[in-house]
């Protein structure tokens, strides 16, 4: 099954136009992720529609953030997008008369259930300005001119 980034690449393009300080194009942030243009503003439909940013046309313009860095968490991103499907594995049917098959649904499900509560409550707690102190840090670290992605 393929992995599902959109949250990755949506954290990634908007701690990109946080270090922009001004409108960002989709083919630049698209480069940013070695990806297609296409690919960015239909990714970043859901964060607008949520007010997390905003685009202008034209000439000068580009998505630029709409919201706060320290009011924004990982799990509003997430949700933002839809709330893509966290793990790969689930019950391999919902319905079934097979007293075996409903042990086990049980059991995956109570398992499952538990395990992306914790997760969202994790995501709730890490905001948009700690993913960008870590990445200051780390570029103080390796004492790197600022530039981001290649």
């Amino acid at each position: 099954m393929r992995q599902d980034n959109r949250l990755s690449c949506a954290l990634h393009v908007l701690l990109h136009m946080a270090e922009a300080g001004g409108p960002m194009t989709s083919e630049a942030l698209a480069r940013a992720l070695n990806t297609n243009p296409v690919v960015v503003r239909r990714l970043m439909g859901g964060l607008r529609e949520h007010g997390y940013v905003h685009s202008e046309k034209g000439h000068g313009g580009g998505w630029t953030l709409s919201c706060q860095l320290d009011q924004v968490t990982l799990r509003d991103i997430y949700e933002a997008l839809d709330a893509p499907r966290l793990f790969a594995i689930g019950n391999r049917s919902v319905e079934t008369e097979c007293l075996v098959e409903e042990a086990v649904n049980h059991a995956m499900s109570g398992v499952l259930a538990d395990v992306k509560a914790q997760l969202l409550a994790r995501f709730g707690q890490i905001t948009l300005a700690a993913l960008h102190a870590d990445f200051h840090q780390r570029l103080a670290e390796r004492h790197a001119p600022a530039t981001l992605c290649k």
